[in-house]
């Protein structure tokens, strides 16, 4: 491929901001960013997950890593000003870090205390982190990408949590509100709804409960009979972080295959 032809894609010079970038989405993301040219941060648990540890297992690649609690609304000013501070600006920021239904269990067991979290940290921490973001002095052109999901940020799935369907349809209303905001602003505004992804979070919440049976029935089922990979997810970010998605501002973009015009899918039985 022609220099010419991957100009419009090349995001040397650009900072990117990348939360939750450790693993599934979020380490594709920073990959497939920084092998494009961008300058990648990303977000680690703080007080959970080492930042040296979690810089390391990038090898050579050894990107900023910075602490952050989305629960804390101390934590997120100073992710974001550590970050400025050491790269001088954020050109993207890309909003990846949540919990579900499982991962949520680490933080508590109790079913209440739980909903709660998933609210705090999902949509109260992304409306934060945006509203940090967009606070910031920067250059023309900036890009704020939330994730949400297929679950609540497009459609609803019968027997799926209500807290994690709830918190990602806010992230999907966040995004449009913003949008609708920053019409005449220098920065573009989206959100990606993946479906079912091929990361440690869906396997933790969904595919490790199911007999090998099952997950062969369930697999079958999905679009085009797979998982999306998180590296087809972070390819959208990147065409998002470059300049030809600007006609997308205000864009909650349905990533799920097909899944989101046909969530029956899901439950759908062939007839013999």
């Amino acid at each position: 491929m022609t220099a010419d032809l991957l100009a419009p894609f090349d995001l040397t010079g650009r900072v990117a901001l990348v939360t939750g970038g450790t693993g599934g989405i979020g380490r594709a993301c920073v990959e497939r960013l920084a092998a494009y040219g961008a300058t990648v941060a990303l977000t680690c648990v703080e007080g959970v997950e080492d930042p040296a540890a979690v810089r390391d297992g990038f090898g050579n690649l050894a990107p900023a890593v910075h602490p952050l609690d989305l629960r804390r609304a101390e934590s997120i000013r100073r992710c974001m000003a550590d970050v400025a501070d050491r790269h001088g600006r954020i050109d993207v920021l890309v909003n990846n870090a949540a919990v579900g239904s499982a991962t949520v269990a680490a933080f508590s067991g109790d079913p209440d205390t739980q909903d709660s979290l998933m609210l705090a940290i999902n949509a109260d921490g992304t409306l934060k982190m945006c509203q940090q973001f967009l606070a910031l002095a920067g250059e023309p052109g900036r890009k704020l990408i939330n994730i949400s999901s297929v679950g609540g940020g497009v459609t609803a799935f019968p027997g799926f949590r209500l807290s994690d369907g709830m918190s990602k349809a806010a992230v999907a209303f966040l995004t449009r509100q913003l949008a609708a905001e920053a019409v005449h602003a220098e920065v573009d505004v989206f959100a990606i709804c993946p479906g079912a992804t091929n990361t440690p979070m869906f396997q933790a919440s969904t595919l490790s409960k199911m007999s090998r049976k099952d997950l062969t029935a369930f697999l079958s089922r999905l679009p085009k009979g797979r998982l999306i990979e998180p590296s087809e997810i972070a390819a959208l970010v990147h065409f998002l972080a470059s300049p030809p998605s600007r006609v997308l501002h205000g864009a909650v973009l349905d990533a799920s295959m097909g899944l989101g015009v046909r969530p029956g899918l899901m439950s759908e039985h062939k007839i013999h």
